[in-house]
C-alpha cells in the first residue's frame, strides 16, 4: 500500500535553500577533499569479514568509526550499530542505513586488491560502498557542525542478505516505529536508480527424509535425492508471468553422505519473487504440489518399501513484504531535488532491500546507491570503481538533509 505522507509540520527542504547554510556548503566540499580517506575506509571495512549471522567484528569497527564522528553509538540486541545525532525535534527520527553483512561464507578471502583506481574483493561494492557512504555522511555532517531539525540515526544493520530475513531492519522499525518518519538505505554503488517499490519475496527450504541405506544391498529403496530431483524438474517447468514479473531460483541443494550410500535426507532452498502477492502465493503452491508429486513418484517406482517411506516438509526461511512509496511523498521530493541539484538523472525501480520493511509499515523509505560504479555483486570477482563517488555522496547527503531539515538558529 502507498505510504502515508508525513504531516504538514515539516516540508522537505530544497537543496537551493539548505545550501545557503555555510555548514551545508562545508559538508558538500568535505566529500571532494576527502575521497582518498573514504576509499581507505571502504577497504578497511571490506577486509573485516561479515558472513551471514556473523557480523559482530565488522559491527565493532563501524561502531568505532561512527564514534569518531562525534555520535553517541550503541549496538542493539539484534546486532545493529546505531549512532545518534540529536535533532531539535527529538520526537521525529530519520534513519540513514547500510547493511553490514555479505553473502560470503566464513573463510572467504576478502583482502582487497587494487588495480589502478579499481578495488577488487568479495563484498567491496555490496555493501562496502554503502557502509563507506554511511561513515562519510556522518563524518561530513560532524566536521561541518550541522544541527538537524529531526534526529538522525546512522545505522549499520544486520541480516539484509540471504536468510537474514531483514532482521536488523525489522528490529529497527519495531523499536522506532512511532517516531520514524523516513529511512534512506545505502545499498551498493551507482546513482542511476532509486528503489521506491518493495519487491515481495519468500525463501523456502524443502526437506525430504527417508531410511537411507547401501547403494548395492538396498537398491530400490526410496531415495530422497531422487524424489527431490523429480519434484524439482516439475517445479522448474512452472510457467510464470512476465507481467507482473515473477521469478524463482533453486539456490542450494544438499544431501547424502557418500557416493555409495542411499541418502537419508535431501534439502533444497528456493527463492521466489513477484510484483504480485497473488502470484507469489501461486508459485509457493506450485512448489508444494511439485514436491508432493516428486515424493509420490519416487515411492511408486521404488522396489523395496519395507524399510520405510519418504517424509517431506517445506519451511519458510524468510519473507519480505511488498510496499510502495507515494510519488508525492516528502522523501521522494527530497531525492528528486537532490538529483536536480547535482545534475543527476535516476530511474525508479522495484527491488528487494532493507527498505521493504519500513515501506510495508507505511513509513517513507527509499534505497539508493552510494556513488561510483561496481560489478560482480555476490561473486568472488566483485569490484568497485570510486570514480564519481562524490556525486553519489552529495546526492545522499542532500536527500538526508532535505528530509531531516536544519535546526533553526536561536536568537541571540
Amino acid at each position: 500500500m502507498p505510504v502515508r505522507i508525513v504531516g504538514a509540520t515539516h516540508r522537505a527542504a530544497h537543496p537551493s535553500q539548505v545550501t545557503e547554510s555555510p555548514e551545508v556548503r562545508a559538508a558538500l566540499n568535505w566529500f571532494s577533499r576527502n575521497l582518498n580517506w573514504i576509499n581507505d575506509q571502504q577497504v578497511r571495512i571490506t577486509e573485516v569479514p561479515a558472513p551471514p549471522f556473523q557480523e559482530s567484528a565488522r559491527a565493532d569497527l563501524v561502531k568505532s568509526l561512527l564514534a569518531d564522528c562525534g555520535l553517541e553509538v550503541s549496538i542493539d540486541k539484534t546486532g545493529n550499530v546505531i549512532g545518534e545525532l540529536p535533532g531539535a525535534n527529538d520526537k521525529e527520527i530519520v534513519m540513514l542505513t547500510a547493511h553490514l553483512d555479505t553473502v560470503f561464507p566464513p573463510g572467504t578471502e576478502v583482502k582487497v586488491r587494487r588495480d589502478g583506481d579499481r578495488l577488487n574483493a568479495p563484498g567491496i561494492s555490496d555493501n562496502g560502498t554503502g557502509l563507506a557512504g554511511l561513515i562519510s555522511l556522518a563524518r561530513a555532517i560532524h566536521e561541518a557542525g550541522i544541527k538537524p531539525r529531526r534526529t538522525i540515526l546512522f545505522v549499520a544493520d544486520v541480516g539484509e542478505e540471504g536468510e537474514g530475513n531483514l532482521r536488523g531492519m525489522r528490529a529497527l522499525v519495531d523499536a522506532y516505529r512511532s517516531q520514524l518518519k523516513a529511512a534512506v538505505v545505502l545499498d551498493g554503488s551507482g546513482t542511476d536508480h532509486v528503489t521506491t517499490k518493495a519487491l515481495a519475496s519468500r525463501r523456502l527450504e524443502v526437506l525430504i527424509t527417508g531410511p537411507g541405506g547401501h547403494s548395492w544391498s538396498d537398491f530400490g529403496m526410496p531415495n530422497p535425492i531422487n524424489a527431490l530431483v523429480r519434484g524439482s524438474i516439475r517445479f522448474i517447468n512452472t510457467k510464470v508471468p512476465s507481467n507482473p514479473r515473477t521469478t524463482f531460483n533453486l539456490g542450494q541443494i544438499e544431501g547424502g553422505t557418500s557416493v555409495n550410500s542411499i541418502p537419508y535426507e535431501a534439502k533444497l532452498k528456493v527463492d521466489i519473487r513477484s510484483e504480485s502477492e497473488d502470484e507469489l502465493t501461486k508459485l509457493e503452491s506450485a512448489l508444494r504440489e511439485s514436491v508432493t508429486a516428486g515424493v509420490r513418484d519416487e515411492m511408486e517406482s521404488s522396489r523395496d518399501r519395507s524399510k520405510g517411506k519418504l517424509e517431506w516438509k517445506i519451511d519458510v526461511l524468510g519473507t519480505r513484504p511488498g510496499g510502495e512509496l507515494a510519488a508525492g511523498s516528502q522523501l521522494f521530493a527530497a531525492l528528486r531535488a537532490a538529483d536536480d541539484y547535482v545534475g543527476n538523472q535516476s530511474r525508479v525501480e522495484r527491488s528487494s532491500t532493507d527498505a521493504n520493511i519500513p515501506l510495508a509499515a507505511g513509513i517513507e523509505a527509499i534505497s539508493i546507491g552510494a556513488g561510483g560504479t561496481g560489478g560482480g555483486a555476490h561473486s568472488l570477482q566483485e569490484w568497485y570503481d570510486p570514480t564519481g563517488r562524490e556525486l553519489g555522496l552529495k546526492r545522499a547527503f542532500l536527500t538526508l538533509i532535505g528530509v531531516s531539515g536544519l535546526a533553526e538558529e536561536k536568537s541571540k
